[in-house]
């Protein structure tokens, strides 16, 4: 079933749902989805042959006690051990991680401990000079000329304990452009800002992201530690040829700022809640970080800091999907009506974003006319 047919499935019985379902008054915990956005899921699933998948949708603001309205799992977490994916189950959030560090970095400008514009250096001086200085603010635009992975890279097996130690993997190669001048997307520049977030905080990466989990009530919200126990933690797979394999192994631990989080669907959800809601961020910075940034020569990427930014159907829309070893994940978040849709699935290769999008459509608002 292609994308255009899951959209009519949904759209054709969106007046079947009441308004009162949307209000997070009326759902204190989280329902399961109304069949028909179910049904939609389960076509998208199979569609991608999908092991285990499970969405969230979050709506509402402080003030009308917002809340995740939706949760639900899909299929199976793990193959081997037959256990079932639920709203409760964990997948790594790839890429989501770095509107996760953006947030840790404007928190500490916020309390003048970084300053966007200031030379990384300035607060990681191990990081080798370059022939220009680079700034934490092109690094969380993607505009900081550092390298993202290369052709046969392979993914570290190897853990370490600051973001500062992880930028070996990277620190000692040249810049790919002049910082400001292009828009290269980068892993890497923000494992860079996640090392001067340490430097400026004082404490490791993951603690940091603690705080900002506390400040969510997103509490899933936390580093991939592997070595960890984490209650409900998918496993992950990938399709070759025509078989299904474990994905292969990975230790995050060096860019838990550029993708090296995880957190349950509805948490995510709730993070993104609470930064449109200003629980996360004041008023300026988080207008900062849902900018788009621009080249020197004046031409907009469509990224904020750490957030793709746009319009859709005539709304504004920040959104970021992850994709790497065991996971494909997505966060949409309109700012107006303020709602959140979270699709997180444990197989590589997906591109959930139009499902996120199909299922806000449907579930929160009709697309204006």
């Amino acid at each position: 079933m292609r994308m255009r047919t899951i959209g009519a499935l949904l759209c054709c019985q969106v007046l079947l749902w009441p308004a009162a379902l949307l209000r997070a008054q009326d759902a204190p915990a989280p329902q399961a989805l109304p069949e028909p956005a179910a049904a939609a899921v389960r076509a998208f699933q199979q569609e991608h042959k999908i092991p285990g998948l499970s969405v969230a949708i979050a709506q509402g603001n402080a003030a009308q006690d917002g809340a995740v309205v939706f949760a639900q799992g899909f299929g199976l977490a793990d193959l081997e051990n037959d256990v079932a994916a639920s709203a409760d189950t964990v997948y790594r959030l790839g890429s989501i991680s770095k509107p996760v560090t953006a947030v840790a970095a404007l928190q500490l400008v916020e309390r003048s401990k970084l300053q966007l514009d200031a030379d990384v250096r300035t607060y990681v001086p191990e990081f080798p000079a370059k022939p220009w200085p680079v700034s934490l603010r092109q690094l969380l635009g993607h505009l900081g000329g550092v390298r993202h992975y290369q052709r046969g890279e392979s993914e570290s097996t190897e853990h370490f304990d600051t973001q500062r130690a992880g930028l070996a993997r990277f620190a000692g190669d040249p810049l790919l452009h002049e910082p400001g001048t292009k828009y290269f997307y980068s892993t890497y520049g923000f494992n860079l800002v996640a090392a001067a977030v340490e430097a400026a905080d004082g404490r490791p990466f993951a603690a940091v992201v603690k705080d900002i989990a506390a400040r969510a009530g997103a509490p899933t919200l936390q580093d991939d530690d592997v070595r960890r126990l984490i209650r409900h933690r998918a496993q992950g797979y990938i399709v070759r040829g025509e078989a299904l394999e474990n994905s292969a192994l990975m230790d995050g631990s060096y860019k838990l700022g550029g993708g090296g989080l995880c957190s349950s669907a509805p948490d995510l959800a709730r993070f993104g809640l609470a930064l449109l809601d200003g629980r996360l961020l004041g008023a300026d910075a988080l207008r900062t970080m849902t900018t788009e940034q621009k080249t020197a020569a004046g031409e907009g990427v469509g990224y904020g800091c750490g957030l793709r930014v746009g319009e859709r159907h005539g709304r504004r829309e920040y959104q970021h999907g992850g994709a790497q070893s065991r996971v494909s994940t997505v966060l949409v978040m309109w700012p107006e009506p303020r709602a959140v849709a979270v699709v997180m699935c444990n197989l590589e290769g997906v591109r959930p974003l139009p499902l996120a999008q199909q299922l806000l459509d449907s579930l929160v608002a009709p697309v204006p006319r």
